[in-house]
């Protein structure tokens, strides 16, 4: 974008804190304003030398390009200021966008798998050619001279229409979003309208039957380990180390790739990964070797060791999710014990899951349910956490006060799941444990 002054109303937002993080790297001034209250994000960009200032229109200077939060209004003082001096004013979106058009782009999309296939094509691209990257958790980095722009595109609110990306990676289509999106067609509809809007290709898991039938104007590629899959992985051998198997395009044998990451989605999100590399002609050797050195992302699957157990940390909180957690501790130990700690977001998700989750954590050796993380807007609801224990032998509920339950386990991985504040068990179970 050339050296300009950037001024973020609201710089402290996880998507804006991370694009700040991306126009700071390229080369450009970044401020911002925000309310005093300390954030997770704040840290990174004092770091950087990205001054952060109390929301003040006198903050605002002639030449600054304005770039507001999506929370904040047309008559927000800042705002009004920055129209007064006649300033540029983009949105969020608007601001992502202009990424999107200046580089060589990749959106990934998909009810589950963005963060983490985001995550892995950023951090392969971006030590073989100049890239930027934006990842869903707050985390940005920007590269002058950058070639590629990597960056997830969420569907909630049909947010990724504002974006129109070279490529399109779409890890799967599922009905993820019960207070916005109608039915899974009018889930398949705004997949399909974000696929039209992409320039050159669309990389697909071909399993997904919502995604077999999108109608586009661009090639459609599909990843997986069926015949019919254009980029396909064979062989697949997956150990406690991780999944190695070789790839092919049609009939081209791409080369043998090895992944230190568990689970049959991590092998079709590599899969993804070396797709788009392979169409933009990267050096497919460069590329085995860093998807060999990819260890993952924070809050999936993240591993401490308690006493004796393996405590592993997951942000799964979709049936899908459950599942795909439960089958890659499986790989990476075979041998031990699987315990498996829920909590519910919210009780309008427990009711419109409820069979899918106790499908998927049945799966695990034992489960133990905590009481429902409530939102804001639901405080109660005509499910609850006891429903769930009904639908899973040997199951039994669990709470802040009974968390010695997990002091019978040895040699065991406990997996703690979902999307409230589910961290603060572990952590009170770890101060029961060092007690």
């Amino acid at each position: 974008m050339g050296t300009n002054t950037y001024y973020f109303i609201g710089i402290k937002g996880t998507g804006m804190a991370a694009l700040a993080m991306v126009l700071h790297d390229q080369g450009n001034t970044v401020l911002g304003s925000d309310i005093d209250k300390e954030t997770f994000t704040q840290g990174p960009l004092l770091d950087a030398g990205i001054e952060i200032l109390s929301f003040d229109p006198a903050n605002l200077k002639p030449g600054m390009t304005v770039i507001k939060g999506n929370a904040f209004p047309e008559d927000h003082p800042e705002v009004q200021k920055a129209k007064e001096l006649g300033l540029t004013v983009m949105t969020y979106p608007e601001a992502v966008e202009h990424e999107v058009q200046s580089h060589t782009s990749i959106g990934i999309a998909g009810a589950h798998g963005k963060t983490s296939t985001t995550a892995l094509l950023s951090h392969v691209l971006a030590a073989v050619e100049p890239t930027s990257f934006l990842i869903g958790d707050g985390v940005g980095k920007g590269n002058e001279n950058d070639r590629f722009f990597v960056f997830e595109a969420d569907e909630y609110r049909d947010h990724f229409l504002a974006y129109h990306p070279d490529y399109a990676i779409m890890t799967n289509i599922d009905f993820d979003h019960p207070d916005y999106f109608k039915d899974i067609d009018d889930v398949r509809g705004s997949f399909e309208t974000y696929g039209r809007q992409v320039k050159k290709a669309i990389f697909a898991w071909g399993d997904d039957a919502n995604l077999r039938k999108l109608d586009v104007d661009v090639p459609v590629y599909y990843y997986g380990t069926g015949k019919d899959d254009d980029f396909r992985a064979e062989n697949i051998q997956r150990t406690p180390e991780g999944s190695t198997y070789d790839a092919y395009f049609r009939d081209e044998k791409l080369g043998t790739f090895t992944i230190h990451l568990y689970g049959e989605h991590s092998v079709l999100n590599s899969l993804a990964v070396l797709a788009v590399a392979y169409m933009e002609k990267v050096d497919m050797d460069e590329i085995k070797k860093e998807l060999a050195n990819f260890y993952g992302v924070k809050r999936r699957f993240s591993e401490t060791d308690v006493a004796d157990n393996k405590l592993i940390d997951d942000y799964a909180h979709h049936p899908s999710e459950i599942k795909a957690t439960i089958d890659a501790a499986r790989q990476k130990y075979p041998d031990k014990q699987i315990v498996a700690v829920f909590q519910p977001h919210t009780y309008s998700r427990l009711a419109a899951y409820i069979d899918g989750f106790a499908e998927s954590l049945s799966r695990a050796d034992k489960v133990f349910v905590t009481p429902i993380f409530a939102s804001i807007r639901e405080q109660s609801g005509a499910v609850s956490s006891e429903d769930l224990e009904a639908k899973i032998p040997g199951s039994e509920g669990i709470d802040m006060d009974s968390l010695s339950k997990l002091q019978q386990y040895h040699d065991a991985v406990l997996i703690f799941m979902g999307a409230g504040d589910i961290e603060e068990y572990e952590e009170k179970f770890k101060e029961l444990v060092n007690k």
